[in-house]
């Protein structure tokens, strides 16, 4: 276990994913076999969520008699919004390319409508998908609606990443005070 561990934490997946193979076939009910080759696998296909479900399982799975569950459940809701996220693409594809791993604004407002939930639909996309922005109005209604949600230190952090990118403009800058009203 601890090997297949190892392997994983070095960025290994395929070797991660054998291991953990190895380890289930003679242990077929042991949770954390299965965790880990379920993030194995995610690995193979998204360093940065295997990772952080990883991290996130070695948090909870002490204090939680449930972890596995919950780490079910969030593979489970990334393929679903990653299915969901696909549908919703069908464009051509140069149009597709162009956006590589993000959705735009105007999709993922879609996605939000007929999942009926902003925070619920970020959530299950901010670890897997770039949210791409064309214009200003855009980027102040998604900030706007990250500070209404919750997301005040993700809203402040676009509003100061973009900064250089607006200069001085007064809807950006009130953008500070709405984000800052709603601490």
């Amino acid at each position: 276990m601890k090997r297949a561990e190892s392997e994983f934490l070095q960025g290994d997946y395929a070797k991660a994913l054998r291991s953990y193979g190895l380890i289930l076939r003679d242990y077929p009910t042991l949770d954390e076999a299965k965790i880990g080759v379920y993030l194995s696998d995610l690995g193979i296909e998204s360093q940065e969520e295997a990772q952080a479900l990883f991290d996130y399982y070695q948090m909870i799975k002490n204090e939680k008699e449930n972890a596995v569950d919950i780490i079910d459940g969030l593979i489970e809701n990334l393929d679903s919004s990653k299915h969901k996220l696909q549908e919703l693409l069908v464009e051509p594809l140069e149009e597709q390319i162009e956006y590589g791993d993000g959705i735009r604004y105007s999709d993922f407002l879609e996605l939000v409508k007929s999942r009926g939930s902003f925070k619920k639909t970020f959530e299950d996309i901010m670890f897997s998908t770039k949210v791409v922005i064309t214009n200003k109005e855009e980027f102040i209604d998604f900030v706007t609606q990250l500070a209404n949600e919750g997301f005040d230190e993700m809203a402040l952090g676009y509003l100061d990443a973009s900064s250089s990118l607006f200069g001085n403009d007064q809807d950006i800058l009130a953008l500070y005070h709405v984000v800052r009203g709603q601490k």
